[in-house]
């Protein structure tokens, strides 16, 4: 089975002086290292500004930025994306599947924009 090749993306290519510091690099493919949409979520993240952001209403929200190729936060700690039907969040090794809390269903735990 062929595996993409990923890359190291350091958060200090978008934020100068970011306020969450941790982790300092996520492993990405090419074509997320290339993602202007996962730019935006990773710089709001690392900057902790969330000003554009806001509770959703209801789980639409959070799908419908699915549809877009935009990046909802969870608990503001992680960038959730989702990929082949399949809810993932971002961590520094990259893209891992998201566990089916009963947090995940709580509307207070999500930031969309």
């Amino acid at each position: 089975m062929y595996k993409k090749k990923k890359e190291r993306f350091y958060i200090s290519e978008l934020l100068e002086d970011p306020a969450v510091t941790y982790p300092s690099y996520y492993m990405l493919s090419a074509s997320m290292v290339k993602n202007e949409m996962l730019h935006t979520a990773i710089i709001a993240l690392h900057s902790f500004d969330f000003s554009w952001f806001e509770t959703p209403k209801n789980f639409d929200d959070i799908f419908s930025m699915f549809d877009s190729g935009t990046f909802p936060l969870y608990k503001e700690k992680y960038i959730v994306g989702y990929f082949g039907n399949k809810m993932m969040f971002l961590e520094s090794s990259g893209w891992k599947g998201m566990p089916a809390t009963a947090d995940l269903f709580k509307l207070e735990n999500w930031l969309v924009c």
